[in-house]
């Protein structure tokens, strides 16, 4: 979900938040901690959202890439395998 689009919806639930409670009789002050609650909720199910989205995806060439090479400069040594100059224990 792209941000311009999260942030008109997320607009929208608090104006019916607004709108519930003024219907409700509420107060201002509960009206306002009604308010904060919804959006920490809906900010921490967007959080979880993209996490889970980025979580889930798969490695991208440069990741594969980036992996590549640090396999290549670990310093793993196989067995049987010697150690050569440019590669030491050090």
């Amino acid at each position: 979900m792209a941000l311009p689009k999260f942030i008109v919806g997320m607009l929208f639930a608090l104006a019916i938040v607004v709108g519930w409670s003024w219907l409700g009789g509420a107060s201002m002050g509960t009206t306002l901690v009604r308010v904060i609650v919804c959006a920490i909720v809906i900010q921490a199910g967007y959080f979880v959202l993209v996490y889970a989205l980025i979580a889930t995806s798969p490695p991208t060439p440069a990741d594969m890439a980036r992996d590549a090479e640090r396999k290549l400069k670990s310093s793993e040594v196989g067995e049987g395998e010697k150690l050569g100059a440019r590669r030491s224990l050090h």
